[in-house]
């Protein structure tokens, strides 16, 4: 049974195996540290390594059982599969979408939705989902059908060996290319929120115009960090804050010169313009290298459209 506790004052700034093997006594350190490395231990809901440091109010969450590993219920929810086979799926997810049942959320996630459709998933931990999309983030993400292929495609994550590639929407303008490269952690008074601080995980996003539209642009965003919120949060560090996003651009930024009509549009626009362009990495089978795209949702294409008749 999936089961998950706060981090208390005491054990902030020790390593996760180590506040892990207090919280959750049951199970030896050995144990622990074996499960955090294959991805039944996660550190607010993201992958992490023994050494790890914790902070006070992180959630870790175990999922340590080894026969039925969910307990959530199998509902007809709708998603797009666009590639399958024995080893695993690719959705394309629609925004809108959570990923899986938590506080605030007990059903109707994708979760759900993929018990539905595989049933034989309740045996996987977390039905198969071993990267996480936000709710309102659409596009690319892989869901594991055996034990054996998940423990794989962990390692490759923890080895930043997958290759994710996003577009991104934003208020203001930028050229060619750059790094961000700024630690990342929860947010110190807002528990909802992650920021830049120093004292936060390693977190790398590599940015890149595609196209510009006098003060908003479409960039190309990779990653070679999964942290919570990242893209959302390095983009808002930079001053170029996601289009729709609520929580890192709530002011709702409007350029200058803006017609009114472009920006009820955009302050209106319902959710962060943020898109999982493609996913790419080694098939453990072939070693051939695999790559999956998926063309943005129709909100965004129309947002694009609305930004490129103003020119």
């Amino acid at each position: 049974m999936i089961n998950t506790k706060k981090v208390p004052a005491d054990m902030s700034q020790m390593r996760l195996d180590k506040v892990s093997a207090e919280l959750f006594n049951d199970y030896s350190r050995t144990q622990i540290k074996k499960w955090i490395l294959e991805g039944r231990i996660l550190l607010n809901g993201e992958l992490a390594v023994p050494k790890d440091a914790v902070n006070l109010n992180d959630e870790i969450e175990i999922n340590p059982t080894s026969e039925k590993k969910v307990s959530w219920e199998a509902e007809d929810i709708t998603f797009e599969v666009i590639y399958e086979n024995n080893n695993f799926l690719i959705i394309n997810k629609n925004p809108n979408l959570v990923m899986h049942p938590g506080a605030g959320c007990a059903n109707g996630t994708l979760a759900n939705g993929l018990l539905h459709r595989y049933p034989e998933l309740e045996n996987i931990p977390r039905c198969g989902i071993v990267h996480r999309l936000d709710k309102d983030t659409s596009g690319i993400l892989l869901v594991a059908k055996n034990e054996k292929f998940r423990n794989y495609f962990v390692s490759l994550l923890q080895d930043r060996k997958v290759s994710k590639k996003y577009k991104a929407i934003v208020v203001g303008s930028t050229v060619g290319s750059f790094t961000i490269n700024e630690p990342i952690g929860r947010d110190k008074n807002n528990r909802v929120k992650m920021s830049v601080r120093t004292d936060g995980k390693e977190a790398e996003s590599f940015i890149k115009l595609e196209e510009s539209f006098n003060n908003y642009s479409l960039l190309d965003v990779s990653i070679a960090t999964g942290r919570t919120h990242q893209i959302r949060v390095h983009l808002s560090s930079v001053k170029l804050p996601i289009i729709g996003d609520r929580t890192y651009n709530p002011s709702g930024n409007i350029a200058k010169n803006t017609s009114p009509e472009l920006t009820d549009f955009i302050r209106n626009f319902p959710r962060q313009a943020l898109h999982s362009a493609s996913l790419s990495f080694f098939d453990p089978d072939s070693d051939d290298y695999l790559y999956f795209e998926a063309d943005m949702h129709d909100d965004m294409k129309s947002l694009l459209d609305k930004l490129k008749k103003q020119i």
